[in-house]
């Protein structure tokens, strides 16, 4: 018999003593469990071609469809994340990468998140590239 997941038991601190509440993403995510790192995602489709050029929210939903897909390959979802980090070649398209998010996530136990604006990614078509952090619950027998 093939073993099985148990939902993670992940716990989220927002704001810890001392420190100011984030908008959008929690501070510290912990659990137990098997680590599962989704490299950076780009807005690649399946054929390698790049998915709306020069539009950051066409570029936000595509990179999120491939962490979903890197993802359910793990034999997880976005309820695993604990950290987001967001590369974007502009801050002011952070609300597109953040409305794109919203859309997978649990947005009342946000995953942490770093967000690091950057001169250029490997290909001067893309805006951003998305990599993730999960924990996978032990397997079960």
């Amino acid at each position: 018999m093939a073993p099985t997941h148990s939902a993670p038991h992940l716990t989220h601190l927002a704001a810890p003593e001392g420190v100011a509440p984030g908008t959008g993403y929690t501070h510290v995510v912990m659990g137990t469990g098997r680590l599962v790192a989704v490299s950076g995602q780009i807005a690649l489709d399946a054929d390698g071609r790049v998915v709306g050029e020069g539009d950051p929210a066409a570029q936000a939903l595509q990179v999120f469809e491939n962490l979903r897909r890197c993802l359910a390959a793990a034999g997880t979802g976005f309820e695993s994340v604990v950290k987001f980090t967001f590369y974007v070649t502009d801050v002011a398209h952070l609300p597109a990468v953040r409305e794109a998010r919203d859309r997978y996530i649990d947005v009342e136990r946000p995953p942490a998140s770093t967000a690091v604006q950057v001169a250029a990614l490997f290909r001067p078509e893309l805006l951003l590239e998305v990599e993730a952090l999960a924990l996978l619950p032990e397997p079960r027998v």
